[in-house]
């Protein structure tokens, strides 16, 4: 491969890795990458060795497990921080990558003792409390 489509690939691949949590869309990064999205995929999957999706939904995944060991929220709730849309399709994958289901990573993630992060701090971090909405009474 040439440094120049390498530098394409990596433009795109940096923009998953920031954008991670968001709804990515693989014709959107293929087309940041300058390429139609079919010809992306074949291009990523060359240059890393896995398609888009494949490395997106890992690296969801990893943060998914630093979440599951140090927050105190449900496993729908970090489904969701780590841009899954469907809580069925976070467990398999989580399941695929990790082997063991996200209730039971957590579970052996903190037989150690330790003390986890409250929701409210980790779902203000990333953004989850909407501001322009009035406070209830």
């Amino acid at each position: 491969m040439d440094t120049a489509l390498l530098r394409r690939m990596r433009l795109a691949k940096d923009a998953m890795d920031r954008d991670w949590a968001e709804p990515l869309d693989v014709a959107a990064v293929a087309a940041r990458a300058g390429y139609s999205r079919y010809h992306f995929v074949r291009l990523f999957n060359e240059a890393y060795g896995e398609t888009p999706g494949r490395y997106l939904a890992r690296r969801r995944i990893e943060r998914a497990q630093e979440l599951l060991r140090t927050a105190n929220l449900t496993v729908t709730e970090i489904c969701l921080l780590v841009g899954f849309t469907s809580l069925g399709t976070f467990c398999t994958r989580f399941k695929e990558q990790t082997g063991v289901t996200p209730t039971e990573f957590r579970r052996r993630a903190r037989a150690g003792g330790g003390t986890a992060v409250p929701g409210c701090f980790v779902l203000l971090w990333a953004g989850g409390f909407r501001t322009d909405r009035p406070v209830p009474r």
